[in-house]
């Protein structure tokens, strides 16, 4: 899946939604001392009062929202394994009564608790619906198209989130006209920030992919390798931030340790044109570079020696692999942090362009070049001619 395809996605948690048919949702009460379900409840979505769908919905956003390969990650199922938790969420799609699908989701729950304790009562919650997508846009002039025609797929979204114990208060009682302090027992459930999630089938090209499942991990690149691996049975996968750790890496050992900025600056508008150009194309796989991807980028960028061997040989040093492809979004940082002494510096890739490093008058300068007047605390600084 793409941003753009999670974003449509996303965008459909909304009330009132023909595009977005919830038709189920299950929540179940997980005790923490034993992980056992304490109590299971399921309903039809729109049995449930507004303001409690509208908590829900919000729920099933935040599953939905963040970067992808830092807080969202496409992962692909294992083969041949047992228990199989894509076969249960298949099953569980397909399931033609209410018993059924509960039966499975369940199995799913019995999976996450027999790896994991935590310290609090968690609540897990499911919903099965339908998610549509119009297949082209209406035509003002015609009016055709928008609902006319539409593409349908059935899917289930799952949300792990803590509870809370009340906190004690001092609270005024209206009705007695007291001072008095609250006497609130029942967790509160942190519906705001899930802790993980996940929506099955996959989606791409507008067609669902069984083979693949959308994760959430709760913090930005710290997925959970345990739940990926033992309750959802899917492959380890590379975080965003460990595939731009190896590229900078890769970049040192092919360069070296001395690079001029307008190399650097570069390296980094070439990646940024190739991401671009695949937004514009409207492509639906993200682009992703090999080492003859990284070789080209770097010889248009003014990298001297660069050749096959030597970038090849950086690949597998560092990935264990040559052949090893990186995500090009992945490698461009989104500010390069220039610390000194005397002051620090936050530009974007683009930027480090203009900042040259320079020896004046036998010192150490950072020259950053400018358009415009610079003024500091209401002064403007008048320049000087060297």
């Amino acid at each position: 899946m793409n941003s753009k395809d999670i974003a449509n996605i996303r965008k459909q948690f909304k009330l009132n939604n023909n595009l977005m048919q919830i038709r189920e949702i299950l929540n179940v009460y997980v005790q923490k001392e034993s992980g056992e379900i304490y109590h299971s409840v399921i309903s039809p979505f729109e049995m449930l009062d507004q303001e409690s769908q509208e908590l829900f919905l919000m729920n099933f956003k935040k599953v939905l929202t963040g970067q992808l390969d830092a807080k969202l990650f496409e992962l692909k199922f294992k083969r041949d394994v047992e228990d199989s938790t894509q076969i249960i969420l298949f099953d569980g799609l397909q399931a033609a009564t209410t018993d059924d699908w509960i039966d499975h989701m369940h199995q799913i729950v019995g999976k996450m608790f027999a790896h994991t304790v935590y310290e609090f009562d968690t609540v897990v919650t499911f919903i099965r619906g339908e998610y549509r997508k119009a297949t082209k846009k209406r035509d003002q002039e015609s009016e055709e198209g928008g609902d006319d025609e539409v593409y349908s797929n059935e899917f289930i979204l799952c949300s792990l989130n803590k509870t809370d114990q009340p906190k004690r208060a001092l609270v005024f009682d209206y009705v007695e006209r007291e001072f008095r302090s609250s006497n609130a027992f029942d967790p509160i459930i942190n519906l705001a920030s899930p802790m993980t999630g996940f929506l099955f089938p996959a989606f791409n090209d507008n067609a669902a992919d069984v083979n693949h499942i959308l994760y959430c991990a709760g913090k930005a690149n710290q997925p959970d390798e345990t739940f990926m691996e033992e309750v959802l049975n899917c492959e380890e996968i590379i975080t965003a931030l460990e595939e731009k750790d190896s590229f900078e890496i890769i970049l040192n050992k092919v360069i070296g340790d001395k690079v001029e900025s307008q190399v650097i600056s570069n390296v980094y508008e070439e990646i940024d044109r190739v991401v671009q150009e695949s937004k514009e194309n409207e492509e639906s796989e993200a682009p992703m570079l090999d080492s003859r991807d990284i070789e080209r980028i770097l010889t248009v960028s003014g990298v001297e020696n660069v050749n096959t061997a030597k970038v090849e040989h950086a690949f597998k040093a560092i990935l264990d692999d040559e052949k090893h492809e990186l995500k090009a979004s992945s490698l461009l940082p989104k500010t390069i942090k220039i610390e000194t002494k005397v002051a620090n510096l936050s530009l974007s890739p683009k930027e480090l362009k203009y900042v040259k490093y320079i020896m004046f008058q036998g010192k150490r300068c950072l020259m950053l070049e400018i358009d415009d007047d610079v003024v500091v605390e209401g002064f403007t600084l008048e320049s000087e001619i060297m």
